[in-house]
């Protein structure tokens, strides 16, 4: 998009404007938008240029901007979501009424998602399918950075980025959260380039044990606010596959995960809100409970479920792994409604993304598409040993079992909200819940709407 702007000839301004969707992210994600707001000015600031930042329904800011610089068009990168494709239409249509230049480009995606049709015309309901119609299609290289861009002779007033406290709602969280962001695009492709010169050959036999530092790229941050974009990600993949990496199809592979999310929020944008497979909608779910709130604490007495949420109110992330584990033990040995989970991570998670948030909860719970099957229940215990055997994971999240804990461990404590009341000294807690018995609860429920007319789905994620 911006390489198109800058093509036009004509002197750019560049905006971000803070609407209310922007308003209502959560507290980590909102902070870290912010972050990476201010990156972006400085990276503009190098181009002799400037980021004008304006607060306020979307159209009416940029007709604003219009008339006071006398623009002729707005550009700007699309986004998939329901409530920015409305956004976005009423703004092009509204700006195009008056004449003006009104284009989105694509960029945050590999391929836009209603380009992706199966032989039928209709859209991919299973992964794997729509890996190989994805992997088929050739992309063209990534874009060359722009290195310079014209300005105008008199720039607007922007907001101040501090009055608008984008972190507020992180409190003494983000001091601890801080150290383990990685903002911005030479940030971005910096990981890349350190992930592709030493893991990624390694990265299917490794990506699933959280114990080992580095086995994944760790980019889904700068993925998802459009610092790195997946072409880059895409050729970078395909070069490593290319030199004989073994790893490297099964990275490309993610890429797409992600890409399917997307696709499966274009054609069902249902999937945000409630189950994607209808036969769940009367499914009884529990809702919050005293049980849900240890989970969100951390505090279940399953060292891995515990050490992954910990994770999390540290680093804003969650290896992919653990994530499956605390969707399980949430859902099914819990039986809690997978929305609250989803909201949960919504709040917590630096990586935060729309898509594919929705679509890994309901993939765990069951009742969504190209879902994990009814009778698939994650025990944590059994998954600790398998993928962290020497418990270096646990230890490294749970001050309590450690006999010397480490910063990361304790800084758990100086993230969440005093009110918990939480301190390294107090013992670890035992076991919520007894995991047979939360298991055959899950099992009899679960059947129970099987064999009552819902389907028992057996696919699974490729």
């Amino acid at each position: 998009m911006l390489a198109a702007a800058v093509a036009s000839g004509r002197p750019l301004v560049p905006v971000f404007v803070l609407d209310a969707q922007a308003e209502a992210l959560g507290a980590a994600a909102k902070w870290r938008l912010g972050l990476g707001l201010a990156r972006f000015a400085e990276s503009l600031a190098a181009l002799g240029q400037r980021l004008i930042l304006r607060r306020g329904d979307a159209l009416a800011v940029l007709q604003g901007l219009v008339a006071e610089t006398g623009a002729a068009g707005v550009m700007w990168q699309r986004m998939y979501d329901p409530q920015a494709v409305a956004r976005d239409t009423a703004v092009k249509a509204a700006l195009k009424a008056k004449g003006l230049v009104a284009e989105s480009f694509s960029g945050a995606l590999l391929v836009e998602p209603g380009q992706v049709a199966t032989g039928q015309g209709g859209y991919y309901k299973v992964y794997t399918p729509f890996w190989k119609a994805v992997a088929a299609r050739g992309f063209a290289d990534p874009v060359p950075a722009v290195t310079a861009m014209r300005g105008p002779k008199v720039w607007p007033v922007s907001d101040d980025l501090d009055d608008w406290r984008m972190g507020a709602a992180m409190r003494r969280g983000a001091a601890v959260c801080l150290p383990h962001q990685r903002v911005g695009e030479a940030a971005a492709l910096a990981r890349l380039d350190a992930f592709i010169d030493s893991a990624v050959d390694t990265y299917k036999a490794a990506r699933d044990f959280p114990g080992q530092v580095g086995a994944t790229s760790g980019l889904s941050e700068n993925l998802a606010w459009g610092e790195i974009g997946p072409r880059t990600i895409w050729a970078a993949g395909q070069r490593a596959l290319h030199q004989g990496d073994a790893g490297a199809e099964h990275f490309c592979k993610e890429l797409v995960w992600r890409e399917f999310a997307y696709h499966l929020m274009h054609h069902a944008p249902h999937i945000l809100t409630r189950a994607w497979r209808t036969e769940w909608d009367g499914f009884a779910w529990r809702g919050d409970s005293p049980e849900a709130e240890t989970w969100r604490r951390g505090m279940t007495g399953e060292p891995f479920v515990d050490a992954a949420m910990r994770e999390m109110y540290v680093t804003g992330k969650m290896h992919n792994r653990a994530r499956m584990i605390v969707a399980s033990y949430l859902t099914k040995h819990l039986m809690t409604d997978w929305r609250i989970g989803q909201a949960w991570f919504a709040e917590c998670l630096t990586d935060w993304d729309e898509a594919s948030n929705a679509m890994g909860w309901q993939w765990v719970a069951g009742c969504g598409p190209d879902a994990a099957p009814y009778f698939r229940v994650f025990n944590p215990a059994g998954q600790a040993e398998k993928f962290d055997s020497d418990g270096a994971y646990r230890r490294r999240w749970i001050a309590e079992i450690s006999p010397r804990p480490g910063a990361e461990a304790l800084s758990y404590f100086d993230a969440v909200p005093k009110s918990w009341k939480l301190a390294a000294s107090k013992p670890y807690p035992a076991a919520m819940i007894n995991l047979a018995e939360g298991r055959e609860k899950a099992l009899a429920a679960y059947a129970a709407r099987a064999t009552s007319g819902g389907q028992t789905d057996t696919a699974e994620r490729a």
